[in-house]
């Protein structure tokens, strides 16, 4: 068994005025997995990744990241120097008027020199594909590519593990098999939430859902593939 990375035990969170989100839930996160995690909107999975890197605080429970109990803010700055966080919505992750200060901005707030900063930004981009983008407006971006910036944003950072939330939403299927390269090609521990069976089935070595307000570790999901025939089996069709 690798060393554990993130261990969390008997997490409870609401937020106020509605129902438990999370009850009494347990997980263990070692050096290397890469788990995907599938479960309906509201079920508790971005509540989830806000709480490992203290955005939330949990009503009762431990949060133990790197070997060390997590309580106060002061507690969180070393796990969010560590592990990078990709939020749902990218508006969230960008705040820079052009792209090249969005991702340059993590590595200057970790103390490199601007040219430092820059000379990592710009790697960072290439390495996803994103050379030319550093001088876009970052929010005349469309969907797809605000979503590839904010990934930048995120390993520019150069963390030890990724909770990557949605990372798959508004690529179109080229952008996406782009990203599936990227994160295959990437030797980080890695959380990884999304409602895409096919995104997940190709990043991530362990699939588990959330039910009740907690992970059900025993109901690994098996993802395959089948042959079927049909009268217009020529025709071109979809399956949802």
């Amino acid at each position: 068994m690798h060393p554990v990375i993130l261990n969390l035990t008997d997490i409870s969170y609401g937020y106020p005025g509605g129902p438990s989100v999370l009850d009494h839930l347990n997980f263990q996160l070692h050096i290397g997995d890469r788990i995907g995690l599938v479960a309906p909107n509201g079920s508790g999975k971005t509540t989830l990744f806000h709480i490992i890197m203290g955005l939330l605080k949990p009503m009762s429970g431990t949060v133990e990241v790197f070997g060390t109990a997590r309580k106060t803010e002061a507690d969180f700055v070393d796990v969010r120097r560590r592990i990078g966080l990709l939020f749902q919505d990218a508006d969230d992750q960008l705040f820079s008027p052009t792209v090249l200060e969005d991702v340059a901005f993590g590595p200057l707030n970790l103390g490199k020199t601007r040219e430092e900063a820059v000379e990592v930004a710009k790697r960072t981009l290439d390495f996803l594909g994103l050379a030319g983008f550093e001088e876009r407006i970052t929010y005349k971006l469309s969907g797809g590519e605000k979503r590839l910036v904010s990934l930048a944003t995120v390993l520019a950072m150069e963390p030890e593990v990724l909770l990557l939330d949605e990372p798959s939403t508004g690529l179109d299927n080229g952008t996406k098999d782009a990203l599936i390269h990227v994160l295959n090609s990437l030797e980080l521990t890695f959380v990884l939430i999304s409602h895409e069976f096919g995104f997940l089935s190709q990043t991530a070595r362990h699939i588990y859902t959330m039910k009740s307000g907690r992970i059900r570790f025993d109901q690994e999901l098996p993802i395959h593939t089948h042959k079927h025939a049909h009268l217009m089996g020529r025709q071109p069709h979809r399956h949802v």
